[in-house]
This record gives structure tokens, sequence and C-alpha cells, in this order.
């Protein structure tokens, strides 16, 4: 599992994408876009920076108003994007999530033990398990994996829909890396120098 620090000193990290305004964006991703800024008032960095692709930007947003609709408990989706998160290494993502967990009811060893890939309740963790070998050893699947998650518990539909949470993690993680969307750095006085 890889994981980052936001505790350094220095520099935002370099952008590598620009974000685009609804006018500089192109096609379809200019009526996303655009739609977007109206109705909320900004679109937010990522999905900005996501405007440079018509089709990145559509597919994201697919996605994630599917995901929306999940019968994983709220809490726990965010439980599985943090330990998703964590291993992707998507500092930006991490933290969002973290925010979207406090706001979903989890306490701070909630999130320090999904940020770990794990949880207290072993049902949880189960399915916690599950999402980080889906992203991680997706070859290795097989009938004990989907045996153990029912054996807790778990719906076909939930364990199909575990697949579609750590996807979508995976999109917006690699492409925050991608872009050069990271938080900008903390300076900590015990941090090295």
């Amino acid at each position: 599992m890889t994981t980052t620090s936001t505790a350094t000193t220095g520099t935002a990290p370099a952008r590598r994408l620009p974000a685009l305004t609804p006018d500089q964006a192109q096609g379809r991703a200019r009526e996303l876009l655009g739609d977007i800024v109206e109705r909320h008032g900004s679109a937010g960095e990522m999905v900005s920076t996501m405007a440079n692709s018509p089709a990145m930007i559509e597919g994201y947003l697919s996605l994630s108003r599917a995901m929306k609709r999940v019968k994983i408990p709220r809490a726990l989706s965010e439980k599985l994007s943090l330990a998703v998160q964590e291993w992707i290494g998507c500092g930006t993502c991490r933290e969002a999530h973290e925010s979207a967990g406090r706001a979903a009811g989890l306490t701070e060893p909630d999130i320090s033990l999904a940020r770990q890939g794990t949880s207290t309740d072993p049902r949880e963790a189960a399915l916690i398990g599950l999402a980080l070998k889906v992203l991680a050893e997706p070859s290795a699947l097989g009938d004990a994996d989907v045996a153990e998650v029912r054996a807790h518990g778990w719906s076909d539909r939930v364990i199909a829909e575990v697949v579609g949470v750590v996807s979508l993690n995976l999109l917006t993680g690699a492409f925050n890396l991608l872009a050069g969307i990271q938080p900008a750095p903390v300076d900590r006085p015990d941090a090295p120098r």
C-alpha cells in the first residue's frame, strides 16, 4: 500500500492540465461544464480540469451519478473510498473522503482504520478487503472472495457495486494525480527540512 503525506514543506504541486471555464471547453464538455456552473455556481477544480476531454467529463459525471444509487451504506462507501484512495495515493480524494466520512458519521478511529484497509466490524472489513483486491489484484479474484463476502451477509448487488465504487475512486484519484491536482503542502514545525 502506498501512502502520501501532506506534512511536507514547499510549494504546491505543479499543475499538468489546466482547469477550464465553460467558455474554454469544447463541444459536449462546454455544455456539461456550463450546466454545472449554472446550477452550483462553480464546478470544482477536478471537474473543470476533466473538461479538457468531453468524454472524460461525461463519463465521470455519469458514473458519479450512478454510484449515488448504490445500496452500500454511505458511511461504509466512504470507508471503501478511503481505503482505495490511501492505496492510490491521491491526497485530494483522501481529504474529500475524510470530510465526507465525518459528515456520514465516521469517527477519527473509523477513518484511520479505513485508511489502513480495515474496520472493527468484521462484515465491513470483508467488504473493504474485497474493494482493495478489486483495485490491486483483480486477476486474483475468485469464488472464495465472493463466498467470503456473501458469508458476511452481503448481497450480490452490493458485491457488484463494490466494483463501481472502486472504479469511480480509481478514475478520480488517477485523474487528479495525472493532472497534478493535489492539496497544497502543509507547513509543520516537525516536518523535515
